[in-house]
């Protein structure tokens, strides 16, 4: 790597967008570390006649994702993925994770040979015959390069408002995890470094699926003791999840921002229960509510539920995380909403 560190994001939606403004910072005051310029993809798209990167380069601003946030001057709006990523140092991924085979396959050989990927990506990736595969594998596999992961309790909103919040960097490397560190945090967003990558990522996946439940829960009318049950339960199937499927998961690593904090903020707040309530409330598909709610953006929690079921059905293991394979069908429209709760009622937990 050189001497100044080359910065890339990959994604520019409300999370990402709210990164790039920590990032811009970050690199503009260490003139040292890093180049001065970041550059950010950013899927083209018209907003009120004007390209979105247009809008960003010239007034500071993604006013479709995350409107009445400026952004540092020094974040450039990228329409070609090929071109943000170019000789990059350090690349920030931070989209939808149904799109990451396709980007990775389209960036392969145009970034620095020697850089490294931070992942702020939640979800899995399938594999034939019925497993699952991390999205920091996906860039590992594809683009031959290591790769940390960044997750916790951080609604993308708040964070832009410069609330104080926390976050875990997974990094098995020390010395590299302090220079992430260096990158992303700020007086408000504080960073903690554990050597437990694949917990980190792996709490970052399935909290969605819990707060699907949890939003599921709201929309039926339920209250916060029923919210306390769904996390609880969701929290021990995590657990258990990463006992039989990541040997060597480190328990303290639940106790971190990307574990119980985020589990509980994403619970309360965040477009996984917002759109799982209205589901319940309204009977309308996720995709329709996913429009008509989200503005182009797009919930993690059914598609990763998904993903998982693929993979517990393959192992005949349903039975073991039955809040995971309650949400699932739900989502598929197997069962009703209402069954969750005889779920609850019903868990291996109580019995």
């Amino acid at each position: 790597m050189s001497s100044k560190k080359k910065v890339a994001i990959v994604g520019s939606g409300n999370w990402g967008s709210a990164i790039a403004k920590i990032v811009g910072n970050n690199v503009a005051a260490q003139k040292d570390k890093f180049v001065d310029e970041v550059r950010m993809w950013v899927f083209e798209e018209k907003v009120n006649g004007r390209n979105l990167t247009e809008i960003i380069n010239e007034d500071h601003e993604n006013v479709k994702y995350l409107p009445g946030i400026k952004l540092p001057t020094n974040i450039k709006a990228i329409p070609d993925v090929v071109d943000a990523v170019k000789d990059a140092d350090i690349l920030i991924f931070v989209l939808p994770h149904q799109f990451m085979p396709r980007i990775c396959q389209q960036i392969k050989g145009h970034s620095n040979k020697e850089a490294i990927g931070v992942t702020l990506i939640k979800g899995f990736d399938t594999l034939e015959g019925g497993g699952i595969l991390l999205i920091s594998d996906v860039i590992r596999n594809n683009l031959n390069i290591p790769c940390a992961v960044l997750m916790g309790a951080n609604i993308a909103n708040e964070v832009a408002k410069e609330n104080y919040c926390e976050a875990t960097i997974g990094c098995k490397d020390k010395t590299l995890g302090l220079v992430l560190k260096s990158v992303f945090q700020t007086p408000y967003f504080r960073i903690v470094v554990v050597e437990d990558e694949q917990t980190v990522e792996v709490c970052g996946a399935l909290k969605n699926i819990v707060a699907v439940g949890a939003g599921f829960a709201d929309g039926l009318g339920y209250g916060d003791n029923t919210k306390a049950a769904i996390i609880r339960l969701g929290l021990m199937e995590m657990v258990h999840f990463c006992k039989v499927f990541y040997a060597g998961s480190n328990q303290s690593t639940f106790l971190e921002s990307c574990g119980v904090a985020d589990l509980v903020t994403t619970c309360y707040g965040g477009r996984n229960r917002r759109v799982a309530e209205a589901f319940a409330k309204t009977g309308k598909s996720i995709d329709a509510l996913e429009k008509e709610l989200l503005n182009g953006q797009k919930v993690q929690g059914p598609p990763t539920a998904d993903e998982v079921n693929f993979m517990l059905k393959a192992k005949n293991m349903e039975d073991r995380f039955p809040l995971f394979t309650a949400v699932h069908k739900i989502c598929k429209q197997e069962i009703k909403a209402e069954d969750l709760i005889k779920c609850l009622k019903q868990h291996p937990e109580h019995m």
